[in-house]
C-alpha cells in the first residue's frame, strides 16, 4: 500500500471543518492528521504534524488564510507545505493573493466533493490547481500585477508544440484534456509541461497561465 496523503483542515466553521474531514478521511488514500479553526493554529499544527496538504479557508480569526499560507508556503520558507485554499468567496483579490502567498491551488466551497478530493490529490503531487471557472477571470484581472523577471526566457525558447501545449494550459485544460485535444499520450503531455516550466523558469501551471496571457499567447 502507498502512504496516505496526510491532510490538515483549517476552517473557522466547525460544521464545514467536520464535513471536509469526514469526506477526506473516508478515502483509502488520504488521512486527516489535524483540524483547527484559525490560521495561527494551522501554522503551529503544520510545523508539528508536517501534513502533505493543508486545506485552508481564507477569512478566519487570529490569522487569516492568506497570512497563514504565506507563513507555510511563501517565498523564503525553508520547508514549504502545500496549501489548497477552499473558500466561499469567489475571485476578487482572494485568488490572486492566495496564489501570490504560495498556495498551490484554489477551489470554491460549493465544488462537489469529488472536485475537492481531486484537488487534494493534484496538489499533493506537486502540481497546481485552479477551479476551471477561476482561471480566465483570475488572469484577466490580475495578470498585469505578475511581471516576469527581467531576464526571464522568451517564448522563443519553446518549440511550436510546446507553445501549443502552453496555450491549452492557459485555457484551463487538464493534462488529460490536452492529451485528447492533441491526440498524444498523458505521459507525453506531462513531459511537455515539465519542459515548459523548466525552459521558462516557472514554478507551476498557475505561473504558466499568467505567462501565456502576459505574452499574448491567449486573449
Amino acid at each position: 500500500m502507498t502512504t496516505p496523503i496526510r491532510v490538515l483542515v483549517c476552517d473557522d466553521q466547525e460544521l464545514i471543518r467536520a464535513g471536509f474531514a469526514t469526506i477526506i478521511d473516508a478515502q483509502p488514500d488520504m488521512a486527516i492528521v489535524g483540524e483547527c479553526g484559525d490560521g495561527r493554529a494551522a501554522v503551529d499544527l503544520a510545523a508539528r504534524l508536517r501534513p502533505d496538504v493543508v486545506v485552508m479557508d481564507v477569512r478566519m480569526p487570529v490569522l487569516d488564510g492568506i497570512g497563514a499560507t504565506r507563513l507555510l508556503a511563501g517565498a523564503g520558507v525553508p520547508e514549504p507545505v502545500k496549501v489548497l485554499v477552499v473558500t466561499t468567496f469567489n475571485l476578487d483579490e482572494y485568488v490572486y493573493e492566495a496564489l501570490r502567498a504560495g498556495a498551490s491551488g484554489f477551489l470554491l466551497k460549493d465544488a462537489p466533493p469529488a472536485q475537492l478530493l481531486n484537488g487534494i490529490r493534484t496538489v499533493a503531487t506537486g502540481a497546481a490547481l485552479l477551479a476551471p471557472e477561476v482561471t480566465r477571470q483570475l488572469v484577466g484581472r490580475y495578470a498585469a500585477r505578475i511581471r516576469p523577471a527581467e531576464d526571464a526566457p522568451d517564448r522563443g525558447a519553446l518549440t511550436p508544440r510546446e507553445l501549443e501545449v502552453l496555450r491549452l494550459i492557459a485555457e484551463g485544460l487538464s493534462n488529460s484534456e490536452i492529451a485528447a485535444a492533441l491526440v498524444i499520450s498523458h505521459e507525453t503531455v506531462k513531459t511537455y509541461v515539465s519542459r515548459i516550466l523548466t525552459k521558462l523558469d516557472l514554478r507551476d501551471r498557475v505561473q504558466a497561465v499568467v505567462y501565456a496571457y502576459r505574452r499574448g499567447l491567449v486573449t
